[in-house]
């Protein structure tokens, strides 16, 4: 396995990669999900040998004080191999020297949040709560303010 840098996304491997996870947020505009890729500060991927797609990895930056790690995402197929692993670990390195390293992931009562959570301690995540912190975010349905006349 290889961890590279990516600035050029195939939109099928792509949707493929997110399709596996069930991410349909994602999956429901390709192309917007390529573009937000590229407009990510950094994407990592973690391929095999023959080049085939094993997870991605990206992040939002200002390089210098936060790093806030997106998305992490791995194949079904290949979890439990250390693929994650290696891709929050490449990033962790990467972004050493932020003050705030910080992500997001489902809560733990969710169908995949306890697997989630006892992933990210692994690693030596705090959640914002025992690290004296409180995350907010607005609701997912809310209008786009885009789409109203100023």
């Amino acid at each position: 396995m290889f961890i590279t840098e990516e600035d050029a996304f195939d939109p099928e491997e792509m949707l493929s990669l997110y399709d596996s996870v069930g991410w349909e947020g994602y999956t429901a505009d390709v192309d917007k999900l390529c573009r937000g890729l590229r407009n990510s500060h950094l994407v990592i991927t973690a391929r095999d040998g023959s080049g085939t797609l094993l997870g991605l990895a990206r992040t939002v930056s200002d390089g210098e004080h936060i790093c806030y790690v997106q998305d992490v995402v791995v194949n079904p197929v290949h979890h439990r191999q250390g693929v994650g692993r290696a891709l929050v670990e490449h990033l962790m390195g990467r972004y050493l020297h932020c003050r705030f390293f910080l992500l997001s992931t489902d809560h733990e009562s969710s169908p995949e949040g306890k697997r989630n959570h006892a992933f990210y301690r692994s690693l030596g995540f705090l959640s914002y709560e025992e690290k004296q912190m409180a995350g907010f975010g607005l609701p997912r349905n809310r209008p786009d303010l885009r789409d109203m006349a100023p």
